[in-house]
C-alpha cells in the first residue's frame, strides 16, 4: 500500500496538479494565518467579520481556505492590520 506522502509526491510530478495544488495550499495558509490571528486578537467569528464589515459566512469561507472576493480578503486583512505586499 502506498503512503500518502508517496502518493503526493507522484501526483505532484504532474505540472498541472502541482500548479493547482499549490494554489490550494496558498488559500489554506492564508485562510490559517487570518484564524490564528483573529484568535490572538481575541476576536469571534462575529467580531472580525462585523469590524470588518463583511458576513460571517463570508469570513468563515476565507477561514476554511474557500476562494473569496478580493475586496472581502482586504477589509478582513486590514482589520487585522495585515500588510499587503504586492511587489513581485
Amino acid at each position: 500500500m502506498q503512503s500518502y506522502k508517496d502518493h503526493l509526491e507522484k501526483e505532484l510530478s504532474d505540472p498541472k496538479f502541482k500548479e493547482v495544488f499549490e494554489e490550494e495550499k496558498y488559500l489554506l495558509e492564508l485562510g490559517l494565518k487570518i484564524t490564528e490571528t483573529r484568535k490572538y486578537l481575541g476576536m469571534t467569528q462575529k467580531d472580525l467579520a462585523e469590524k470588518s464589515h463583511v458576513t460571517q459566512q463570508q469570513l468563515s469561507k476565507i477561514e476554511n481556505g474557500i476562494n473569496c472576493n478580493l475586496l472581502t480578503f482586504i477589509k478582513i486583512s486590514s482589520t487585522l492590520g495585515f500588510k499587503i505586499d504586492l511587489s513581485a
